[in-house]
């Protein structure tokens, strides 16, 4: 829910779970984050990389092997893995009976392991999960943010540890995303502290699957990498990642040097790991350069065929995560080439007959996509007449770009273009089976929509206080007046409005007044082939109203919005709506507004 800013009271409306306030002098401050405990035995190390002295060797030996005593070192009698995949980005090969492996690398190459599951890679002090070796002999070009430091001739052998782990193993597992957390400056850094992050500091369900952080981790200020890292520092689990379209060294002459920095610090730009039944694979989704353009959104020849390779390797009956940081499809720019994966077709095809999640993040904005869910920029764009499996975009931690009201939380309110508030999701696994779940930042789980009243009199303030062209900045509109009244008269053009973060195709949603039969309320966006609707009368007005006098994108359309007509034989009078929103899988989320209707 938000805080809405009535020009004639400061009430508190009550319109989500969170029960935020009206104003910031009546925000409750959040409880301190309470740091659950690392667990004694992380397992703490790194890559094994015993140098080497031929200049001119091109072929990597080494092992993947249980690292019983936890010294990253690969000593006698310590066991090898058999089957295990490595590979250079762009081959794939499987360890030997003794976990040897045998790889053919050039000078610019990340060699990567990929963890099976019933066992767990190292971590670094930052949690920063250590499966990488990056070969640069004479190292990075210039650089602005410096690349990767030169690593002279390849290694004696690079060799992979990792421990045994009955938590990797397990058919039970919960595993993060989290997208964008785009900081621009140091500050920034401080509110995603405050926020997401002192949330997962609080939580220990991901402690195996770890969490995902894909794309966008600074916003282009690639110095503050080591800020990102102290963040990660404090989660309780591993941290891995993938690039997006803010992660680049711009200043890169050729693709082949464009995420230095990044790989420097977090490692391949594309890779997998196994935990239970599950494949998660981590896509570089940002095209750069791009012709015409700054960058786009592709995979390219090479990285589509690693995937083919990749998942060669895996059996039939995993459930595969395909993460990336441009969705391969999306609602908020259906119509984008740019925005959107020019190989979606070919990475259908590859996943033909498998069970499937896509998660990505860039949109700044929540949408749960499901199998059969069509839009018409898809089809005109890209041929995809409807999604073969389910496609999440999970937001982004740093939500609207850190913009809007500051809350006395210690970070601003930053609701982002579709209305959703900044969070992760988690995807709840039981087997090759999973459910998904969205967490607010700040909230427990329990929140998970916003109630608004869209009037006659919010359609006329909300068309006069957009701007011409760009987004609204902080003071320009004047507040609406009594958001939450309706005269009799308008009661027939009025809609209930519900925003359910995580609603999508098999959600419904109900809307009772003052106890009476609840009424089915209708979805703004089906998505069944249609294009966008936009305006006024398909906005969130609950998130408007803080856009358009906080600053910010605005919520103008929205793939999760419901909207009920209001009775028009309603006596004037104060009345209590309350609604009931099921999602897909048959949770149930109800939370309750009062308006008043006025003569």
């Amino acid at each position: 829910m938000f805080p809405i800013t009535s020009a004639k009271s400061r009430a508190t409306v009550v319109a989500g779970l969170s029960s935020l306030a009206l104003g910031a002098s009546l925000l409750t401050t959040a409880p301190a984050a309470t740091a659950v405990q690392q667990d004694a035995e992380t397992y703490r190390g790194q890559v094994q990389v015993v140098p080497g002295k031929d200049p001119k060797a091109r072929v990597l030996h080494g092992t993947v092997f249980v690292d019983a005593d936890r010294d990253s070192v690969k000593d006698p009698g310590e066991k090898g893995l058999a089957k295990v995949s490595v590979s250079n980005g762009h081959q794939v090969v499987r360890t030997d009976r003794n976990g040897n492996y045998t790889l053919r690398v050039d000078d610019n190459s990340t060699v990567f392991v990929t963890q099976p599951a019933g066992h767990q890679v190292p971590v670094d002090e930052a949690n920063v999960a250590q499966f990488f070796y990056n070969h640069m002999p004479a190292g990075s070009p210039k650089l602005k943010y410096g690349g990767i430091a030169p690593t002279g001739p390849l290694p004696e052998a690079v060799n992979f540890g990792m421990v045994q782990s009955k938590a990797t193993a397990a058919s039970e597992q919960h595993c993060l995303i989290g997208g964008d957390i785009q900081t621009y400056k140091k500050k920034e850094a401080e509110y995603a502290a405050r926020g997401a992050f002192a949330d997962l500091n609080k939580r220990e369900d991901y402690k195996a699957c770890g969490a995902l952080f894909i794309g966008d981790i600074v916003g282009d200020d690639l110095s503050l990498y080591p800020g990102i890292r102290q963040l990660t520092a404090k989660l309780n689990g591993p941290a891995r990642f993938l690039p997006g379209n803010h992660d680049l060294d711009y200043d890169a002459k050729t693709r082949a040097h464009a995420y230095d920095t990044y790989r420097a610090n977090f490692g391949p730009t594309h890779h997998s790991y196994d935990v239970g039944r599950v494949h998660v694979v981590s896509l570089d989704t940002v095209q750069y350069p791009a012709v015409g353009r700054n960058y786009n959104g592709a995979l390219g020849k090479e990285q589509l065929e690693w995937l083919r390779r990749d998942l060669a390797t895996v059996p039939k009956d995993k459930l595969i995560v395909v993460a990336g940081h441009i969705p391969l499809l999306t609602y908020a720019d259906q119509g984008s080439e740019q925005h959107q994966i020019d190989e979606v077709k070919q990475v259908y095809k590859v996943l033909k007959g498998r069970k499937a999640v896509a998660v990505a993040g860039h949109t700044h904005s929540i949408e749960n996509m499901r199998k059969g869910d069509s839009m018409a920029g898809w089809e005109d764009i890209f041929g995809v007449s409807g999604l073969p499996f389910q496609h999440i975009t999970s937001g982004a931690i740093s939500g609207d770009w850190y913009t809007g009201q500051m809350l006395e939380q210690g970070y601003p309110m930053a609701v982002q273009r579709d209305g959703g508030l900044p969070g992760v999701v988690t995807l709840d696994i039981r087997g090759n089976r999973f459910t998904e779940r969205f967490t607010v930042r700040g909230d427990n789980g329990t929140d998970q929509m916003a109630l608004g009243l869209n009037t006659p009199a919010y359609r006329e303030w909300f068309r006069k206080s957009m701007p011409a062209k760009g987004k609204p900045k902080a003071g320009n509109a004047a507040a609406l007046a009594d958001p939450l009244k309706v005269s009799k008269a308008d009661l027939s053009g009025t809609w209930l409005t519900t925003n359910f973060f995580m609603g999508s195709t098999g959600s419904t949603v109900t809307v009772s007044i003052d106890g009476k039969r609840a009424q089915k309320a209708t979805r703004t966006q089906p998505m069944t082939g249609e294009g966008q609707y936009v305006g006024a009368e398909y906005s969130d007005p609950a998130a408007a109203q803080q856009q358009l006098l906080h600053g910010g994108s605005v919520a103008d359309r929205s793939m999760h919005l419901w909207r009920q007509g209001l009775p028009t034989d309603l006596e004037v009078g104060r009345h209590t709506a309350t609604v009931r929103a099921t999602d897909a899988h048959g949770r149930v989320s109800t939370e309750k507004l009062t308006f008043e209707v006025t003569e």
